[in-house]
């Protein structure tokens, strides 16, 4: 009875690990074309750029007066490119957003992404939290023209 259950245990795993990739491509979907767009643009725009340090593609995905509500990350499209370039390195580019992403919503001219996030207990070290964590992004033709979080000043 053990091993069924450490079988189908593992079964389950494996399923989830699949269907986050196509979970991925069905959050993209939207009857409205311009929304599916706008997802697919974000989309792209994180895995390439943001995830995959590909900051010679920013112009294809970023307008030059990218404007930026994160108060660490310097606006402007070539703000951007110099905070990033100080540690991004180039990898390739996976076929899905690498982080745990719960959600992709967009409406009008807007895309939020919310992700999963496990930070450590402030009041234990021994311990972890889960939250979400959200980014917002807004398009303008074809492009990233704006983003937010709720990032914090450091």
């Amino acid at each position: 009875m053990k091993k069924k259950l450490l079988l189908l245990s593992l079964f389950a795993v494996l399923f989830a690990a699949g269907a986050f990739a196509q979970n991925q491509k069905a959050m993209l979907y939207s009857k409205d074309a311009t929304l599916a767009q706008n997802k697919k643009i974000v989309y792209d725009f994180w895995r390439s750029v943001l995830e995959g340090g590909h900051l010679e593609l920013a112009p294809q995905y970023m307008t030059e007066t990218y404007i930026q509500h994160n108060p660490n990350v310097p606006t402007g499209r070539q703000g951007f490119i110099d905070f990033f370039g100080k540690f991004a390195k180039p990898q390739p580019i996976a076929d899905t957003i690498k982080a745990p992403i719960i959600a992709i919503v967009a409406e009008g001219d807007r895309v939020v992404l919310s992700f999963k996030q496990v930070n450590p207990d402030p009041k234990d070290a021994t311990k972890q939290y889960t939250t979400t964590w959200f980014d917002m992004l807004r398009i303008e033709n074809g492009k990233v023209a704006e983003h937010w979080d709720s990032a914090l000043k450091q």
